[in-house]
């Protein structure tokens, strides 16, 4: 399933400001891909142009090309909705229909896309989806509680399992553990390890541990001051970046000497 993306000189603008400038990377199928910077340099706005998300700010465009498997998200015709579909997104604090049931949250994706399903067909993909979110046997006795009702770590997962139910390539994820304690965080970061076998995966974290433990290739992004552009600064192998970076200002960022 998993897709490989490949940036081609993009440009993020929200009007006539250019938030993020000139980025070319390429991102594998079945990696873990993390974007590192200080806060503001253009991460999660970058994050979002790969599924077209940044668009539901009026004014906001791109220059540039975002390929999946060759084929550019940005060409015309092609409908933000069907992107959004084969890219799936988790964001930073988990956000689940609060007058859903834990397996109405897990069908909202599939139901939204007007897909008709037997009772039965519910049932198998809301286990599948709830297993594949490590999340089954936690909640299997209680599908028809409120989602709302479970802890920060499991709506996180429930969430996870909202986003994979109607089987996108690609996972995109917004500091996904931001909000979360150490061990809930633990359970995400094993999830990732695991669902990488079957996902492209792209994650934004300020947590340089986090980065350094998930991820096969991590983005450093830097930016000049405020009101200036964010910008891809240097994207290698994950052990490289934190151990051997070519850029000094990157050497600095993830040995804590700023950021």
């Amino acid at each position: 399933m998993s897709k490989r993306i490949e940036i081609n000189d993009l440009d993020v603008y929200y009007g006539a400001f250019k938030a993020v400038e000139d980025v070319s990377l390429t991102i594998e199928p079945r990696t873990v891909t993390a974007f590192i910077g200080p806060s503001g340099c253009g991460k999660s706005t970058f994050l979002r142009t790969l599924n077209r998300m940044h668009e539901v700010i009026p004014g906001a465009y791109v220059d540039g090309e975002v390929l999946i498997d060759g084929n550019n998200l940005y060409d015309p015709g092609v409908d933000p909705v069907a992107v959004r579909r084969q890219i799936g997104m988790v964001f930073q604090r988990p956000n689940p229909f609060p007058t859903m049931s834990i397996k109405e949250n897990v069908l909202a994706g599939v139901k939204l896309n007007n897909k008709r399903m037997s009772r039965s067909d519910q049932d198998d993909l809301t286990e599948k989806a709830l297993r594949g979110a490590n999340l089954w046997n936690e909640v299997k006795d209680r599908l028809d509680k409120p989602g709302s009702g479970l802890s920060g770590g499991q709506q996180q997962r429930l969430c996870i399992a909202r986003a994979i139910a109607v089987e996108p390539d690609v996972l995109l994820m917004d500091e996904p553990c931001s909000a979360l304690d150490p061990i809930s965080t633990l359970a995400i970061e094993d999830l990732i390890e695991e669902m990488k076998q079957d996902y492209t995966i792209v994650i934004v974290t300020h947590n340089m541990q986090q980065a350094s433990r998930v991820s096969d290739r991590t983005a450093f992004f830097n930016i000049a001051g405020t009101g200036k552009p964010g910008k891809l600064i240097e994207y290698d192998d994950t052990h490289t970046i934190f151990t051997t970076p070519s850029v000094q200002a990157t050497e600095d960022y993830v040995s804590g000497r700023f950021g």
